[in-house]
């Protein structure tokens, strides 16, 4: 079980999330750490490859906290990957420049996932609790750390195209053709994950997310039986293990539909992404949930006045009461100026002032 929590200099996220009163609305971005960085830039190409970045406890710190240095943001997010665990479980991780991430291996049969090894996160993942230590320590409590990891669809998405995929019509022929597997490797990752967030927990994140990245590629009916689960039995399993104080943000992109099957999961948070109207998801879950979002991130591409107006679209949507965090509706884009995210940030600040 986590030691005593921290002190935080800025514990603006974590009341958010929580749903207790703050003084304005806590803000960062998903992929803030990223490509959009020129000094992200250079540490990845000193590294070589984005595994050896992600790898290196030391690069993975200095890029985590890259963004806090120019932005007055609320919270820094550990650079990793959703990927690892399927790595850890010996699929076989690469990147293909200009096509993203393969695996060497492709989940086919049910031998195929009884193969597969529940990974021991302080073992073949020690790397990503070593960063997460290693950032923790040298933050100091100003923000929150936060930790994460993909979902147990989304990773299988992956495992069973081999990569990623446009139609994801593999995976959804092995959920029809084989759902029985399909369960068997959902609830191993699942498994997976509980082990992996509760280490990052251990580690030193003061919260931490479940990117389902890929939900809404599902139809309602099997995002309910395929997805919604195991989201349910990550946040169970956290709270089981002694962790139900550390809130967790559930992030399905594209899932309108199941938002107040959602708010039903026990997580503290969900996620929203920009094609959904915070007053809306509010009212779907009936303030049963903190709600995080959801900026358009084509929004930062817009004229500084411009930006400004959309983030007080996105605050006045919301409304009043506490229980929201201001993000993206989903990650920075590589050729975004950086000096946007800046403007935005400096406009929830000042605009979300109570």
């Amino acid at each position: 079980m986590k030691s005593p929590t921290k002190t935080l200099q800025n514990d603006l996220l974590i009341r958010a999330l929580k749903r207790q009163p703050t003084e304005r609305t806590p803000v960062w971005a998903m992929r803030q750490a990223g490509r959009y960085l020129p000094e992200y830039r250079q540490v990845r190409a000193a590294a070589g490859s984005f595994m050896d970045m992600a790898t290196n406890p030391e690069l993975a710190c200095e890029v985590t906290l890259q963004p806090l240095r120019r932005f007055d943001l609320d919270a820094v997010i550990i650079f990793s990957d959703i990927l690892t665990i399927p790595d850890a479980m010996g699929q076989g991780l690469h990147f293909v420049a200009g096509e993203g991430p393969k695996f060497e291996k492709k989940i086919e049969t049910v031998a195929d996932i009884a193969a597969l090894p529940i990974p021991d996160p302080m073992d073949s993942l020690r790397y990503v609790m070593d960063a997460i230590s290693l950032t923790a320590k040298t933050l100091g409590g100003k923000v929150p750390l936060l930790g994460f990891a993909g979902s147990p669809w989304t990773l299988a998405t992956y495992m069973i195209e081999g990569g990623s995929s446009k139609t994801y019509a593999r995976s959804k022929a092995f959920l029809l053709n084989q759902p029985q597997a399909a369960h068997q490797l959902l609830d191993k990752l699942a498994q997976a994950t509980v082990a992996y967030l509760a280490a990052q927990i251990e580690s030193g994140a003061d919260a931490v997310q479940v990117f389902d990245s890929w939900g809404g590629v599902l139809s309602p009916a099997m995002y309910r039986e395929f997805s919604l689960p195991y989201l349910r039995q990550i946040v169970a399993g956290l709270q089981q293990a002694g962790y139900a104080d550390t809130p967790v943000i559930l992030f399905s992109k594209g899932v309108h539909s199941t938002l107040a099957d959602m708010a039903e999961t026990g997580a503290h948070a969900l996620g929203v992404d920009w094609t959904t109207d915070l007053s809306e998801a509010r009212r779907l879950t009936g303030d049963k949930v903190a709600l995080q979002g959801n900026l358009d991130p084509c929004v930062l591409y817009a004229d500084d006045e411009v930006i400004r107006q959309e983030v007080k679209r996105v605050l006045d949507s919301y409304g009043e009461g506490s229980g929201h965090v201001f993000n993206l509706g989903h990650g920075m884009h590589p050729d975004m100026a950086p000096d946007k995210l800046g403007v935005m940030v400096d406009a929830v600040h000042e605009l979300s002032q109570k």
